[in-house]
Order: structure tokens, then C-alpha cells, then sequence
């Protein structure tokens, strides 16, 4: 049987992204980008997208974090879901949860 070292095996990854990333950024190609939309203050879902956040910086990814507080209306988080679909910087989007019962 073989262990593996998963957190060496991690950053390894992230490593060889962030080479790609900078490959294509340097021949003029656009940056990935991942938005997340964080509505409250749960503290699990805060610290899961403070990791997105920053596996994100690791590699080479711009990345955006939009906050609402849980009284947030559905309307204005469709609205924003319905930007972040439009806007054509931004690659990919999470909505995390748990999101307000309303």
C-alpha cells in the first residue's frame, strides 16, 4: 500500500495550473475568473469561499467575492445571478449555501 501526501499532491496541481494560466495570460489570453456570491454569515459557507478565494489566487485566477446580507431580496439575487451570466469576464459562479428561507 502507497500513501499519499494529498496536501503536497494539492499544491502541486495548483502549481501546474498557475504555469498554464501565466502561459496563457502571457500570450495575451484572458485570465480564468470565478465569482461567488455569499449571502449571510454562515461560518462554514464563509470559510469554504475564503478557500475558493485563495485556491484561486494560487493559481493565477482573478476571482471576485459579492456579499449580501441575509435579508437580500430574491430579486436582488437573481438580478445578480442574471449579470454575472452576462458578463463575459467572468468564467464560472458559485451561489453558496444554505441561502435565506425567503
Amino acid at each position: 500500500m502507497t500513501l499519499i501526501d494529498g496536501k503536497a499532491i494539492s499544491e502541486q496541481v495548483k502549481q501546474e495550473i498557475a504555469a498554464e494560466v501565466a502561459e496563457i495570460v502571457a500570450r495575451g489570453g484572458k485570465r480564468p475568473h470565478l465569482a461567488a456570491i455569499l449571502v449571510g454569515h454562515d461560518g462554514g459557507s464563509e470559510t469554504y469561499v475564503a478557500g475558493k478565494v485563495k485556491a484561486c489566487e494560487a493559481c493565477g485566477f482573478k476571482s471576485t467575492l459579492i456579499r449580501y446580507e441575509a435579508d437580500v431580496t430574491e430579486e436582488e439575487l437573481l438580478a445578480k445571478v442574471r449579470e454575472l451570466n452576462e458578463d463575459a469576464d467572468v468564467d464560472g459562479f458559485i451561489v453558496q449555501l444554505p441561502l435565506p428561507k425567503h
